[in-house]
């Protein structure tokens, strides 16, 4: 048997360093058995996936170094491998669940199923619907179908006893059948849900081991009852730990920075940035910190994984960085890896327009767009004295970007102009008033290159850490001011 794995990132944002993470330790697992690697692109969410997040994900890994066997890019003899592309696949399959009796379709609106769950919810039941839940009297069935209503289709589940999820690391998983609903499995648009299309992809993908984070261990007994419908062998599955902020919450962007692009544009080496992900939680036979992703595959064992929640301390990354610039680049590889991160024509060419109009002699130039080529400026509470604006008003005013650009689906001046002139208008501001907290934000100064050009260019990871880093300045956002700036901004979405 030919040892397959996968990754199947969502295209829905910036790529996450939990993508890499997870891809790192199936690429090494599937090296280490003379296996293949397979990259998967699930862009079932036809809202907010886009080619542009598509093209990161690829870019970001193999930035990292990170090469896959098949995929959408390179082509394989299972594809397509975008699941926007196998539609009819999935959909064929559906009928098939239907015809055998493991599911059914559901014609209950959002309004009827909200109901039902607050009934169980007052009942103190478990919130998890099953067929009988959603059942329908047959007439009235009959009578939306006729009359073209929209429906999902759902797979069925018992609805008590046990399923038991045999895992690598973890062994046997016991998860109560009642805490599982009656999981949708083709959504009114005809697209799948992750779940059915996990499972088919998978399975015409001959995949046979699954490395997937420990967040879907509760999806596991769905997924091992598809295969047992459709009688089909499943993979061996292996739930990684999640990563964690080193207050062991879940790594989330509000806490820590958690797009690779992120890295890259702060000027981390790739080879440092995979040596610390692979210390996520395992470890070299002899314990070294610093190792190559070769190394890695040559040595790599699953069973060296801790099941303790690794943590991702930005420090200790940036500590590791320190070390390869010190002992693996010599003056040449310096230089190559400086023009490489930012002092690239192609990069230069995108700031030149911004300063030449503004500069006399050469010289100028640096101060002038510094922080096109820095990481985080150097600003303090200090900086914003001259913003005509209250504390609590500017610390929602930077947050309220914050959300805003963390829901663009393109990033370019025009959609970013679009989102500064809606927050204005709701802050009832001037735009140069509105304008000016960002500036100091973006630019670390009060007066620069176009603060809508350089947030272009900056791109979105950096544009959004830069705003963060201006409110934990200004003393960040505590949890009473976090509930009020969400309700308000709700009501503003």
């Amino acid at each position: 048997m030919t040892i397959r794995t996968r990754i199947a990132p969502s295209p829905t944002g910036d790529p996450h360093v939990g993508t890499a993470y997870i891809a790192l330790f199936n690429l090494c697992f599937a090296r280490q058995h003379g296996g293949q690697f397979i990259l998967r692109i699930e862009d079932t969410d036809r809202v907010r996936s886009t080619a542009e997040s598509e093209q990161m994900i690829l870019d970001s890994l193999r930035w990292l170094g990170l090469e896959w066997d098949e995929g959408p890019d390179v082509g394989g003899p299972h594809g397509p491998y975008r699941q926007s592309e196998r539609a009819d696949i999935y959909g064929e399959y559906a009928r098939q669940l239907i015809e055998s009796g493991h599911a059914f379709k559901c014609y209950r609106t959002a309004e009827e199923l909200d109901e039902l769950r607050e009934v169980r919810k007052a009942a103190g039941m478990q919130l998890a619907l099953k067929p009988a839940d959603l059942a329908l009297p047959a007439e009235e069935v009959a009578r939306r179908e006729k009359e073209g209503w929209p429906h999902v289709v759902r797979m069925k589940v018992p609805s008590d006893g046990t399923c038991v999820i045999r895992d690598m690391l973890r062994g046997s998983i016991e998860v109560d059948w009642a805490q599982v609903d009656a999981q949708v499995l083709l959504k009114s648009d005809g697209m799948p849900t992750y779940h059915l299309a996990n499972v088919v992809d998978d399975h015409l993908m001959g995949i046979t081991h699954v490395l997937r984070g420990e967040e879907w261990i509760n999806s596991a007994p769905k997924h091992q009852l598809l295969y047992e419908y459709f009688g089909w062998e499943m993979p061996e599955l292996c739930h990684m730990p999640l990563l964690r902020n080193p207050d062991k919450s879940k790594l989330s962007k509000r806490k820590n920075p958690t797009s690779i692009n992120y890295y890259r544009r702060m000027g981390f080496l790739p080879q440092a940035v995979i040596n610390y992900l692979g210390r996520m939680g395992w470890s070299m036979p002899d314990e070294r910190e610093k190792f190559s992703l070769d190394e890695m595959m040559a040595h790599f064992d699953i069973q060296r994984v801790s099941l303790g929640g690794p943590v991702f301390d930005l420090e200790k990354l940036t500590w590791l960085n320190g070390v390869y610039i010190r002992e693996e680049l010599d003056d040449d590889a310096f230089l190559e890896a400086l023009m490489k991160w930012a002092f690239n024509e192609e990069y230069v060419r995108e700031i030149l327009p911004q300063v030449r109009p503004r500069v006399e002699t050469l010289s100028q130039v640096v101060p002038l767009a510094g922080h096109f080529f820095s990481g985080l400026p150097a600003i303090e509470e200090e900086s914003f004295d001259d913003v005509k604006l209250g504390r609590e008003e500017l610390l929602k005013l930077l947050q309220f970007l914050v959300w805003r650009f963390e829901v663009v689906p393109a990033w370019h001046k025009v959609a970013l102009l679009a989102e500064v002139k809606a927050l204005a208008e709701h802050f009832e501001l001037k735009m140069k008033a509105f304008l000016a907290p960002v500036f100091i934000a973006i630019t670390g100064s009060s007066s620069s290159t176009s603060v809508m050009d350089a947030m272009a260019i900056l791109g979105s990871d950096m544009t959004r850490a830069r705003l963060r880093h201006a409110i934990e300045v200004l003393g960040g956002v505590s949890k009473k001011q976090a509930k009020r700036f969400e309700k308000e901004y709700r009501e503003l979405s």
